[in-house]
């Protein structure tokens, strides 16, 4: 009953207590979600050794504000982490040591911490789950033996409120006997609303060539012993609980996962053959730091996944996109009206500062030197274009980005995958663009670089055609060369 969810999550927030989040983020842009934690958690994030993961610490209170960053793909509580784990060097020894692991883990709190998620999430409206506040059944029962756990997931609401009373009032010698009426209870509860155990996976991420074991039997194994314990029920489809078992060499971190779904998908409701994901279009928008009055261009934005993105968070600064690509176009156009529509319901004022063109990318519509930033994601060759277009592709595009970016102050934060043909290009353009750094990321399997890159103060049209006649090597081609054969 809502009441009781009401009291069992008062609880939790009363306790206030300190647990550690762990999230994944797109591989490269570790630092940049890191940064975001710090400005809006006020919470200092470790960056795993296990690339594309952060942890932070913070109190339940602020478990709703986690849910609105917008780095973090995917999201779950941490039982316990070991630095340096001991694996055994048989099958059959490390799997006895995963049926220990699972009595002795504290799973109390993050079930806890699971249940109140479950709360934010209905509150959000996002997730029509059939049933998303089942409670957990963990209570502090499952540390004396498994037999006394109530089967029955409604009931730890029950059980929690019994629990505080307990621990605040009651003598211990007393506690066995409410178990049992606890358990009378909750058969009762049985017959009436034939309420079944909770359902559980477990997904195993592992990383190191010195196990003698493969994910799956490492998932198998430790799901055996989850299972034996809690007495839930497997079920790899329809689950109320995800544990996640992630192990990197060894390091291990046993969690339960706190999205369903990935962060990512928020703003997008059109999808395109190769949208970008949107922690990705976050990560590279942090990178250039937009200013107030920004003009922020994506000259290729497919559905729109950047200026989308741009647009939540920089609402002071003005997007502009295009594609030559019409249905690319009418996505995005959809996609902004399906957030307009959102936000307007909300009641956040409506329109956005962002435009929506359809234009020749070597021929854009705008005047020279108008521009503070250009970000997009470059065609990959791969899924979209080929290779062979990208030679004669990049150049051109460089050289107009260049012509409406503003000399000295204006950048341009690039993704591609082609990153021979980019930096071939990049030094074409020498005298437009110079290289700040490069991010590499995992785009979908792909192995693509993030290119920042600064606007020279030369004015455009001074130089010949504004391509460099190719002379020497100098020591930023040396540097150009070195990353293109990475």
């Amino acid at each position: 009953e809502p009441t009781m969810d009401v009291s069992g999550v008062h609880i939790m927030q009363e306790l206030d207590q300190t647990v550690t989040i762990g999230a994944t983020v797109p591989t490269g842009f570790e630092h940049t979600a890191a940064e975001e934690v710090q400005e809006k958690l006020e919470a200092t994030a470790r960056v795993s050794k296990n690339r594309g993961r952060i942890y932070f610490d913070i109190t339940t209170d602020k478990l709703f504000k986690v849910h609105q960053l917008k780095s973090l793909d995917n999201l779950f509580v941490v039982v316990k982490d070991y630095d340096d784990y001991q694996f055994k060097t048989t099958k059959e020894e490390v799997q006895l040591d995963w049926q220990e692991l699972a009595t002795k883990l504290p799973w109390t709190n993050a079930l806890e911490v699971w249940k109140l998620n479950n709360s934010i999430k209905k509150k959000k409206g996002r997730r029509k789950r059939t049933n998303p506040t089942k409670s957990d059944q963990c209570g502090n029962f499952s540390t004396k033996s498994t037999d006394t756990v109530p089967s029955d997931p409604e009931e730890l609401l029950v059980d929690l409120e019994a629990l505080e009373v307990k621990e605040n009032q009651r003598d211990v010698s007393s506690q066995p006997e409410d178990d049992s009426e606890e358990e009378k209870h909750s058969e009762i509860q049985d017959q009436e609303s034939g309420v079944t155990p909770l359902k559980f996976r477990v997904t195993c991420n592992r990383a190191g060539d010195k196990h003698c074991f493969t994910s799956n039997d490492a998932a198998r194994d430790f799901g055996g012993a989850v299972q034996e314990f809690f007495q839930w029920k497997a079920d790899m489809t329809k689950f109320d609980v995800e544990v996640l078992l992630n192990i990197h060499n060894n390091e291990v971190v046993v969690g339960i996962a706190l999205t369903v779904e990935s962060l990512h998908r928020r703003n997008i409701t059109h999808f395109g053959p190769t949208t970008l994901r949107s922690t990705l279009a976050y990560g590279m928008l942090r990178l250039c730091k937009p200013q107030v009055s920004d003009v922020i261009v994506d000259p290729m934005c497919g559905t729109g996944a950047i200026p989308l993105e741009g647009v939540m968070e920089w609402q002071n600064s003005f997007f502009l996109a295009g594609d030559n690509n019409g249905t690319a176009v009418s996505r995005s156009v959809n996609n902004i009206k399906h957030i307009v529509k959102r936000t307007h319901d909300e009641g956040s004022p409506s329109g956005l500062p962002l435009d929506i063109v359809q234009w020749d990318l070597c021929n854009l519509p705008m005047r020279s030197s108008s521009v503070d930033i250009i970000i997009t994601d470059m065609p990959f060759g791969k899924r979209m274009g080929s290779k062979k277009k990208n030679w004669e592709l990049y150049p051109l595009c460089l050289r107009e980005m260049a012509r409406v970016c503003k000399p000295g102050t204006g950048k341009a934060v690039l993704l591609t995958q082609d990153k021979k043909c980019f930096l071939k290009a990049l030094l074409q353009m020498e005298g437009l663009w110079r290289k700040s750094h490069t991010v590499w990321v995992n785009v979908g399997g792909l192995h693509a670089g993030v290119f920042v890159l600064k606007r020279t103060a030369v004015v455009f049209g001074t130089t010949s055609e504004d391509v460099m006649e190719p002379h020497t090597a100098t020591g930023s081609q040396k540097e150009n060369m070195k990353d293109a054969s990475q």
